[in-house]
């Protein structure tokens, strides 16, 4: 009898010895699929893990289950030989990857037989599967701690890697570089030094207390801005104290249309009142000259009216003048709008007005 169950990965021949059905045709055109697709791989004892996960989550979900039968009785005498039948370990196995996650399903492809094996012939203890398939058989992975093809320790020792004070780049796989990556505020290959801009506030053999300069210091011996020992990019040292360089006093630094501002350990450009070409600072009093369409007044410059002009500015028919900052626009006298350039009596307008 030939039960093919509902998962698409596998069909039973037989309830008894027949073991997988062959998954190298699904596998390999997944393979074309997300290979054309460019996807980066994930780490492989990540994908391990996922798997492993997911085969123990599997294997809680079918706890007490069994073959199924409508007789108690007949129910109670096959749970026992469902626990460890091919059929559960099938039904499990069928959940143990996403369906959309390629590395996973290669995984689980290559690697049935050791799945099996730990099935069929170790007992079933689903906390030692991660340490039997991922580290001890397949080798992916290592102890907390190790990291490496030799799981060798992170800085600091595997029982605490990077003294706790940042994450051992690769700790628990054969990749990485074994490095610390240190958490804010700490430094140094083994994290037990303090990090620019930090200072020790207490340290022994095993532990560090890292604490924050005051913000013009890159290296300080306390908290004050008067214990600064180096200063940040910005700042000069004197007696023991970082004072702001004023950037701006030295150099041209902006562009010619724009001002210099100094700020704490830093500068901006801001840019020039538009009554000015050129300026020594904010508003229309600091222009070095006025732009067109202003005119100084004193040490201001000041928008000059175009409109005020005995001589017209808009000539045109029924055009009227307009001044605007810097300069001045030709509108059409109200009844009258533009049409092809011309100004021409809004009968529309009229009309509307009228409540035509």
């Amino acid at each position: 009898m030939e039960i093919c169950s509902n998962f698409p990965r596998f069909c039973i021949m037989d309830v008894g010895r027949g073991l997988l059905g062959s998954l190298a045709g699904a596998a390999l055109l997944l393979l074309l699929i997300f290979s054309r697709l460019g996807l980066a791989k994930q780490d492989p004892c990540w994908t391990c893990r996922s798997l492993v996960n997911n085969f123990i989550r599997g294997i809680e979900k079918t706890a007490g289950q069994n073959f199924g039968g409508g007789n108690t009785a007949w129910e109670e005498e096959k749970l026992a030989k469902y626990e460890s039948s091919e059929t559960r370990f099938l039904e499990v196995m069928e959940s143990a990857c996403d369906k959309s996650d390629f590395e996973c399903n290669k995984m689980l492809e290559q690697n049935e037989d050791h799945l099996e094996t730990w099935w069929f012939k170790r007992p079933k203890d689903p906390s030692d599967l991660f340490d039997w398939l991922c580290m001890d058989t397949l080798k992916l992975c290592c102890p907390e701690g190790t990291w490496g093809p030799d799981c060798a320790p992170c800085p600091g020792g595997s029982d605490n890697p990077c003294n706790g004070k940042g994450k051992c780049n690769g700790a628990g796989t054969r990749s990485g570089t074994g490095t610390c990556e240190c958490y804010t505020s700490y430094g140094g290959p083994q994290c037990m030094d303090c990090a620019v801009g930090y200072y020790v506030e207490a340290k022994n053999e095993s532990h560090l207390v890292c604490s924050e300069c005051h913000r013009s210091c890159s290296k300080c011996q306390g908290p004050g801005e008067d214990q600064c020992v180096l200063c940040r990019k910005g700042w000069m040292l004197h007696d023991m104290k970082c004072i702001d360089i004023d950037e701006c006093g030295t150099v041209d630094r902006c562009k010619s249309n724009q001002y210099c501002v100094n700020t704490d350990g830093s500068y901006e450009c801001r840019d020039c009142d538009k009554s000015c070409i050129g300026c020594m600072g904010a508003g229309p009093a600091r222009c070095k000259k006025c732009n067109a369409g202003y005119y100084r007044d004193g040490a201001k410059c000041l928008d000059i009216d175009e409109c005020d002009n005995e001589i017209p500015r808009c000539k045109g028919f029924r055009e009227e003048c307009v001044n605007t900052e810097g300069s001045y626009t030709c509108v059409c006298e109200k009844g009258y709008k533009r049409v092809d350039g011309s100004c021409r009596a809004d009968h529309k307008g009229k009309l509307s007005s009228l409540g035509l």
